[in-house]
């Protein structure tokens, strides 16, 4: 039994590593393909990394992502289908389901046998 737990610990470490990665890759990918607005992208201005916006040169940012074009709009909407919204808000359903299921087999397979 603990070596199916092992495995089941080992593939959510590594759905959570490909999560995570995918997460970080998108939201640089969005940076590459935002297109500022007018006023947005001369002098200091341009796409700032930390706040995941566009900035101008007083520091003020652009409060929609619809203002960094479709691409990014679209990379954006991405990154949100991989987070608690998407992919990621399956885990707690996966796991359950997965630990039901072992214990399940173990009950189904031990027949009149002590375990």
């Amino acid at each position: 039994m603990f070596n199916n737990l092992q495995g089941l610990g080992l593939g959510i470490i590594t759905f959570a590593i490909i999560i995570g990665v995918g997460a970080v890759i998108l939201l640089n990918f969005t940076g590459a393909v935002a297109t500022c607005p007018a006023g947005y992208n001369t002098g200091l201005g341009g796409w700032n990394t930390t706040l995941a916006a566009c900035m101008n040169d007083t520091g003020s940012i652009t409060n929609t992502s619809t203002d960094y074009g479709a691409a990014s709009t679209n990379v954006a909407y991405l990154n949100t289908q991989l987070g608690t919204s998407g992919l990621a808000g399956w885990t707690p359903a996966i796991i359950a389901i997965t630990v039901g299921m072992l214990f399940l087999g173990i009950f189904l397979t031990r027949g009149k046998k002590r375990i």
